[in-house]
């Protein structure tokens, strides 16, 4: 058990720099709490984190492999990723003002955006991006032992998944305070348009990384 332990708090160690970093699930989160609010932000905070227990899960039973010594599975997944991204960065650009409520955010007075909907783009986000699977081959080949069982590995996978939906969660909230609101309302039409800019960027990025 003390073995588990100490491979656990390496393993979070290491994953508190990647949660922290920003990339394309912050620039999500964000874009939600500003223009649906609090709760379109924590659903898609839960997508988030059950998109990385996919990425670990392939990755412990040696998919994970497979794909980063895959040229052409790479780069399915990565071209897909590239037009999600750059699809939800138009969507975006193109919204109009941001108008509050008490009880949620919505774009040109819109409805509230479903729940689904929600979990979806947090889940497709960090699921069509090929680059957890070298950050998991690479920190599990280096920090995890090969005799340490599958189900101790899904374990660990739940700790930083939990780990990753707080630290969103975290932020949804911190975003979606009275007077953070008040001054997204403001400035909703360049929230907007900066958040679609970030997702295009992203996706441009994403379409220079290589296999290897």
């Amino acid at each position: 058990m003390h073995h588990y332990l100490i491979e656990l708090a390496a393993l979070m160690a290491i994953f508190s720099f990647g949660i922290v970093a920003p990339g394309a699930d912050t620039a999500m989160v964000m874009r939600q709490a500003m223009v649906h609010g609090r709760k379109a932000a924590v659903l898609t905070s839960v997508g988030i984190g059950a998109s990385l227990m996919v990425h670990l899960s392939y990755t412990i039973l040696g998919l994970g492999l497979i794909i980063s010594q895959s040229i052409m599975l790479f780069n399915i997944i990565k071209w897909a990723g590239v037009a999600y991204l750059v699809y939800i960065g138009i969507q975006s650009f193109r919204a109009g003002s941001v108008t509050l409520d008490a009880g949620s955010v919505s774009p040109n007075g819109a409805s509230s955006q479903s729940a689904f909907k929600g979990f979806a783009l947090g889940f497709m986000a960090n699921a069509l991006n090929p680059k957890p699977v070298f950050f998991f081959l690479s920190i599990f080949s280096t920090v995890v032992s090969h005799d340490t069982p599958a189900m101790i590995k899904f374990g660990y996978g739940l700790v930083m998944a939990a780990c990753l939906i707080s630290w969103f969660v975290g932020m949804s909230f911190f975003l979606t305070i009275p007077k953070m609101r008040a001054g997204f309302e403001r400035a909703g039409k360049w929230i907007n348009r900066t958040s679609g800019l970030v997702f295009i960027a992203f996706g441009l990025k994403l379409a220079t990384e290589k296999a290897g």
